[in-house]
Parts: structure tokens; sequence; C-alpha cells
């Protein structure tokens, strides 16, 4: 799964990057969009996040998502945000299948 973006000052944190936290949440988003896209539902059990280069503003920007392991209920998919071809920020998300999730009381 891919989508192409351009990211602007309204999610700034440093001069001319992208708060952290954004760039999480795209990362986040794009695999729990890639398990919706195959039919499924899962909550982020565990997301490692590995910042390589700065992420620029008013870029191209794209993100991309796949599955790398499922053994039921458990899901390990990566994502990656690339700007000119080079690998910016590198994910990987562990997400159980949310009819496992357990509710707080």
């Amino acid at each position: 799964m891919t989508a192409e973006f351009e990211l602007d000052q309204s999610v700034e944190g440093y001069i001319g990057w992208p708060h952290g936290g954004i760039t999480s949440a795209i990362l986040d988003g794009a695999m729990t969009n890639w398990l919706f896209a195959h039919g499924l539902t899962g909550v982020t059990a565990q997301l490692n996040v590995r910042f390589r280069h700065p992420v620029k503003l008013n870029e191209p920007t794209r993100v991309t998502a796949r599955l790398q392991r499922a053994s039921h209920p458990l899901y390990i998919l990566e994502a990656l945000i690339t700007q000119d071809s080079q690998l910016k920020v590198r994910a990987v998300g562990w997400f159980l299948h949310k009819e496992h999730h357990t509710e707080r009381p």
C-alpha cells in the first residue's frame, strides 16, 4: 500500500521538519490501513520507529506499508517514509486482531 502527500508548516516541530509524533502517526496509520485494505482490523500493540534522516516539509513524500509476518491474532507490518527515493523513517508495528483485544473494565 502506498500514499503520496506533502507536509506543511502546520505540523512543524523543528524549523523545516515535521514533529516526530506526526511522522509516527502517519506510519501507524499506513500500517492500520494496510490491515483494513485486506479485510482485517487490529489495534497497535507496539510501534518501533527509526528516524534515519529528517523529513522535509513541502516536499513530495511517500509512505508505504507491507505485511512482514502474520500469526493470528498478531500481525507484524513495516512502513517506510521516503523522499526523493531516500529512506527517511522506518517503523515496525505489531498489531493485535481487534476481536482478541481485551477491553479495560
